[in-house]
């Protein structure tokens, strides 16, 4: 198989081609070309190549911004009618208000019945990437959005346990202070990683069934449990490193990794580059719990591929779906992406403890889409979440605050 990185910082598009027989390459559109995630995805593509040596594939991943520039490329490209064979998008509403919506995505259920996927993805998770009825996508991981990481040895010297409330990790937070130790790392340079800890204030402040009241309006934004959250995310605030604004969320999990903060909230992709850039070790360099007052429930981000319409190589394409839906490919991917597997019967061998942690709790919690990561509203009001957020970090205005998410949720 021959493997072209289009690895690319400047929104450039990494077109299919034949491949020298004439035949259309399968072209993988993703954002992973960081450590851990883009060895998980040639992990899987190394799958793919001993079932499918005849497959030419194009690894046609676009680097910067946390995926913001990769979806850039592929709303040009799908809108110009040039779409990839295949591409990453979250489960949810990225899925279905940009693509299902618009008419652009061929259904998957026969795919689904063909290799018995029905029960081997929870069903909450088969919704989350359904419409009226059809399936559109494959989920290939789960990453928990809702967790908190912190540097062992400070812990341990300063005689201190994790948080798991947020009076708890106000005590903790003046406890590190005192002693010069900055709190809570942040990289904001992209607003949605400050937009992430919001979004875990309102699950502990709701719960999974209120907090999803939000997204239908049934529970407006200026409701007591929201001013109360953002009062809440003000606070913490007051405990992040000066430096936030010109750090991305790689910087700030480093702050944690090399002990120069004790904490960061941050989805777990954050456990793929503490083990594979900085090869620490789980439970031993650092470690990790449930955002404050959020144990027992599970903010979701599924990452999936489905089949675009108009692409000419669509049987080559549910090929590389079987695959990446397939107990082999998720074992594959994500011991190294730092993810769990979608499918609910994985090798626990192939994980360590803290997967083995979050398939339990994946399990056994309450679910709820992330609105960080386009799973729980439409791109048009997680923007302006996004910018109000931003503004927020700097001002801390709450009133303010508040009445931009009021003005926001006209989009949902």
């Amino acid at each position: 198989m021959s493997i072209f990185l289009a690895a690319c910082n400047n929104q450039e598009t990494a077109t299919s081609g034949g491949d020298e027989n004439g035949n259309e390459k399968l072209e993988i559109f993703s954002w992973w070309t960081g450590a851990g995630e883009e060895d998980g995805l040639l992990a899987l593509l190394d799958v793919f190549n001993e079932k499918y040596p005849d497959i030419a594939v194009e690894n046609a991943a676009v680097a910067g911004g946390a995926g913001t520039n990769a979806k850039a490329v592929l709303a040009s490209r799908m809108q110009g009618n040039d779409p990839p064979s295949t591409f990453q998008v979250h489960g949810g509403a990225e899925l279905n208000t940009s693509w299902v919506a618009a008419g652009k995505m061929e259904p998957l259920n026969d795919l689904y019945e063909q290799e018995g996927w029905n029960d081997k993805f929870p069903q909450d998770l088969i919704d989350m990437v359904s419409q009226d009825g059809n399936i559109y996508s494959v989920p290939v991981n789960i990453h928990r959005g809702n967790v908190l990481w912190y540097n062992k040895k400070i812990f341990e010297e300063n005689g201190l346990e994790p948080p798991t409330t947020f009076d708890e990790f106000f005590e903790v937070a003046d406890a590190l202070q005192a002693k010069g130790i900055t709190p809570l790392a942040l990289g904001d340079k992209e607003p949605w990683t400050a937009t992430q800890i919001f979004e875990n204030i309102l699950l502990a402040q709701l719960g999974a069934e209120d907090y999803g009241k939000l997204w239908t309006g049934e529970i407006p934004f200026d409701d007591a449990k929201v001013v109360e959250s953002a009062e809440i995310f003000k606070k913490m605030l007051a405990y992040i490193n000066e430096d936030h604004s010109s750090r991305n969320w790689q910087d700030a999990s480093q702050l944690v990794g090399n002990g120069e903060a004790a904490m960061n909230i941050m989805g777990d992709w954050a456990k793929g580059y503490f083990v594979n850039d900085l090869n620490l070790s789980v439970n031993e360099d650092f470690g990790y719990s449930a955002t404050p007052d959020s144990d027992g429930l599970f903010m979701v981000i599924t990452d999936t591929f489905g089949l675009p319409k108009g692409v000419e190589n669509a049987e080559d394409v549910k090929k590389f779906l079987s695959v990446l839906g397939s107990a082999e490919g998720q074992d594959a991917f994500n011991p190294l992406k730092g993810s769990i597997p979608a499918r609910v019967d994985a090798d626990l061998s192939k994980y360590d403890q803290y997967g083995k942690d979050t398939m339990e709790d994946f399990k056994n919690s309450a679910l709820a889409p992330s609105l960080a990561h386009g799973s729980a509203a439409p791109e048009g009001f997680l923007t302006r979440v996004n910018q109000a957020v931003n503004i927020f970090v700097t001002q801390q205005d709450v009133d303010q605050f508040i009445d931009s998410l009021v003005t926001a949720s006209a989009d949902l």
